[in-house]
C-alpha cells in the first residue's frame, strides 16, 4: 500500500525538500471567505509580502487556495477560481522563482493550469472524489499529489459525520485511491491527509490525531492541517485569531505521532514546534 519509507523529494529547479525532517507548509489563502484569513491578502502588494515573511521564517511550501472549503462554504464557479489562482501563481512564482508552491484544488483543469502557471504540486482536498479526472490528470502531470479524505463536501460535511470506525474508514479510503493511482502508475509522491475538520466531529479529529502513526505506516508522508481550527477552539473556547498556542500544542503531538508537513497559518511557530520536537527525539 505505499513505499518503503515515509519520504518524499519534492523538486522545484536546483531545491529539494527532503521530507526526513518535518516541514512547514505555510497557507496563502486568496480568497475572500476562509475562516481565519479570508480577505487578508487582495492586493499584490499583501500577497508578495506574506509570501516572503513565510519564506524568511522557514516555510518549505506555500499552499495556495483560490476557493474556500471551511464548513459551509458556497461553490466557487471554476472560472472564478482561475482568475483569483493564475495570476497570483504567476506572480509569486516570478518573483519567488525558488519556493515551492502547493495549489489547493480538487478541479483536474485548475490543476493543469495551476501547474503551467508554475505550481509544483497539487492539494486536493477530495482526495479525487470530486473530479473524476484528477487522477489522470495528476498521473498526466507528474508532480506531487496531497491526497486528502473528506466525508461529503464543505457545503455538508459537517452535518452529522458517522463512522463505523473513523481511523479504519480513512484508511480503506486511502487505500482505495492509492490503487487507483498505482493503476494509473503513480507509485511515489503522495501524501496523505486524514482531514482534520473535514466532516469530523471534534471526538474524531482528536481520534485521528492520537492515531495518527497508523496513517504513517503506510509508508507514505502524512500531512496534519490543524492550524487553528474548530477542534482547538471548541476545547479552549478560543476563536480563530486567539488558538495558536492550542494550534503549538496540538503540533507538538502530530510531529510525535509522525506528522511529516504541518499547513499552518503561523510558520515561525511551527518550525519551533519542529525544532524542539527533532531535538527531544535526538536525546
Amino acid at each position: 500500500m505505499g513505499a518503503s519509507s515515509p519520504k518524499i523529494s519534492i523538486n522545484s529547479g536546483s531545491r529539494t525538500l527532503d521530507l526526513m525532517k518535518p516541514a512547514v507548509m505555510g497557507i496563502l489563502n486568496i480568497t475572500p471567505d476562509s475562516f481565519y484569513d479570508g480577505g487578508k491578502f487582495t492586493s499584490e502588494k499583501q500577497i508578495l509580502e506574506a509570501t516572503e515573511q513565510m519564506l524568511l521564517d522557514g516555510a518549505g511550501l506555500i499552499d495556495i487556495g483560490a476557493v474556500s472549503t471551511r464548513p459551509g462554504a458556497s461553490k466557487v464557479s471554476e472560472k472564478e477560481e482561475s482568475d483569483r489562482l493564475i495570476p497570483v501563481l504567476q506572480l509569486i512564482s516570478r518573483h519567488f522563482p525558488e519556493a515551492i508552491l502547493s495549489v489547493d484544488t480538487y478541479r483536474s483543469e485548475i490543476a493543469k493550469e495551476a501547474i503551467a502557471a508554475g505550481g509544483h504540486m497539487i492539494n486536493d482536498i477530495s482526495g479525487g472524489d470530486m473530479d473524476p479526472n484528477m487522477f489522470k490528470t495528476i498521473a498526466k502531470l507528474g508532480v506531487p499529489y496531497i491526497l486528502m479524505h473528506m466525508q461529503g463536501t464543505p457545503e455538508n460535511m459537517q452535518n452529522n459525520p458517522q463512522y463505523d470506525d473513523i481511523i479504519e474508514d480513512i484508511l480503506g479510503f486511502f487505500n482505495t485511491q492509492l490503487n487507483k493511482l498505482a493503476h494509473l502508475g503513480v507509485h511515489n509522491n503522495i501524501i496523505l491527509d486524514p482531514g482534520f475538520g473535514f466532516g469530523k466531529t471534534v471526538d474524531h479529529n482528536f481520534q485521528i490525531l492520537k492515531s495518527l502513526k497508523r496513517f504513517t505506516e503506510t509508508g507514505f508522508p502524512v500531512l496534519t492541517g490543524i492550524s487553528r481550527k474548530s477542534m482547538i477552539n471548541r476545547i479552549l473556547k478560543t476563536k480563530p485569531e486567539n488558538a495558536l498556542n492550542g494550534t503549538t500544542a496540538l503540533h507538538v503531538i502530530a510531529l510525535l505521532n509522525g506528522a511529516s508537513i504541518l499547513r499552518v497559518h503561523d510558520v515561525k511557530e511551527a518550525l519551533q514546534a519542529i525544532e524542539l520536537v527533532e531535538y527531544y527525539k535526538m536525546i
